[in-house]
């Protein structure tokens, strides 16, 4: 159990460091590309949700299946529910984690806080393409105020 979020941690800083380094030496961009990581988690989201939910019934609404991402779906990778989900009832949904774990062993405070979006656009693609296999055509967005915290917000499209 242990070597398997061990390997989850190691993946995602070689992902940070490759689009950091590699993928953008000639444009001399400390952020790097954030779509590359984005787009990154947002394959994975996409293809783990579909294990996840093989066995699983229709959800009824969009609620129940945000509430499902902030369970089963952020427990099975992070080892944890998320710590607080808002809402407003008309396709705006917040995502509050605590205790983020991708940036638990970077700072606690605001000391490196211009560095965060590296360590937050992968997830923002797993919610995304997770909730896209799941029929939700969303936009997802992260903060961090204060690290470990940091708060996904998803944007339902409406057609």
């Amino acid at each position: 159990m242990i070597a398997n979020e061990l390997l989850l941690e190691l993946l995602h800083s070689e992902l940070v460091s490759y689009v950091a380094n590699v993928e953008n030496k000639d444009q001399g961009s400390k952020q790097g590309n954030l779509s590359s990581l984005e787009y990154f988690g947002f394959t994975t989201g996409f293809r783990i949700v579909e294990r996840l939910t093989k066995e699983w019934p229709r959800f009824k609404d969009e609620l129940d299946t945000v509430k499902f991402m902030c369970t089963d779906f952020w427990t099975s990778i992070y080892k944890k529910p998320i710590d607080n989900l808002r809402t407003n009832h008309q396709g705006v949904y917040v995502l509050q984690d605590n205790a983020f774990r991708f940036m638990n062993k970077i700072s606690v405070g605001s000391q490196y806080l211009d560095v965060a979006p590296m360590y937050i656009a992968y997830t923002s693609g797993l919610l995304r393409g997770a909730l896209a296999n799941l029929g939700i055509n969303c936009h997802v967005t992260a903060e961090v105020q204060s690290m470990p915290t940091c708060k996904f917000h998803i944007q339902v499209q409406r057609n």
